[in-house]
């Protein structure tokens, strides 16, 4: 019965206003605006009913879906890796972010759109381009919350830590990592979706596949149904990537007790 009613309190509005949405369209008979159930029935068409070889998927998901994910996973995780194992080194250096401030304040401050040309002509118009431009968006989120993590470390356990000569592999990996991994975990879930919006930016131009160009194929078309569908598809992916990603900080960061007295209250409707 709980969860029941848990699972009412999430989905009561959403429900409502989907309910309202289709209502609405259908009263307007607008071709801008189908309804929520023509989008569904336009979205089974461009990704459904393939051969139960492709697990019954369409050509389209292959050649659009996967791509576009392929590039914003590789984009999202390569600037993971970089902007945490740099954030932590400058997080601990003593002068570091005095040098690299200046210099990553000036290029978190460029709207990355606009060095999509600049992508095009080192990379080309292929997947390192789209890759490159997802990568340099979302590695400023991570790397200023792991150097603002890495910086946060309690005095004490720093000390402590010194007394007993603590190797540094040790101290980074056992210490400064855990404490900073709260505002690691906040900054790479700004990043996703930054990475999300910036895979579609990238596939609006010169490129033959992914979501971007098929959003951009139904539009050209006039194919409105098959537009929508995809921004929900969007829309859909977002969700579900915030969510795994919210399922991994949960188990990382279960050893926090903040962290589990919160659950805990969430749990008793607290």
């Amino acid at each position: 019965m709980t969860h029941l009613r848990g699972f009412a309190q999430r989905w009561i509005v959403f429900i409502g206003v989907l309910a309202a949405w289709q209502l609405l369209t259908m009263a307007s008979g607008s071709k801008f605006f189908p309804t929520p159930l023509s989008i569904v029935e336009a979205a089974g068409n461009l990704w459904l009913g393939g051969p139960a070889s492709q697990l019954w998927l369409h050509d389209n998901v292959f050649v659009h879906v996967l791509p576009s994910l392929g590039r914003l996973l590789t984009g999202w995780l390569g600037a993971a890796v970089v902007g945490i194992a740099l954030g932590i080194a400058l997080g601990r250096s003593k002068n570091g972010i005095d040098y690299f401030g200046p210099l990553f304040a000036f290029l978190r401050s460029i709207p990355p759109v606009l060095l999509l040309p600049f992508f095009m002509v080192i990379f080309g118009i292929e997947s390192p381009q789209k890759i490159a431009l997802i990568a340099f968006g979302a590695l400023w989120p991570i790397l200023l919350n792991s150097v603002d993590g890495a910086r946060s470390v309690d005095a004490v356990k720093t000390d402590t830590a010194r007394s007993f000569r603590i190797p540094r592999t040790q101290w980074i990996t056992m210490v400064v990592l855990p404490a900073a991994l709260p505002k690691i975990f906040a900054g790479l879930r700004v990043s996703l979706s930054l990475s999300l919006v910036l895979m579609v930016i990238s596939e609006l131009v010169g490129a033959a596949t992914g979501m971007g160009t098929q959003l951009t194929d139904a539009q050209r078309q006039y194919d409105y149904p098959n537009m929508w569908a995809v921004i929900v598809l969007l829309g859909v992916l977002g969700f579900v990537l915030n969510n795994l990603l919210l399922a991994v900080e949960r188990r990382v960061l279960s050893w926090q007790p903040t962290r589990n007295a919160q659950v805990s209250t969430v749990k008793a409707g607290g």
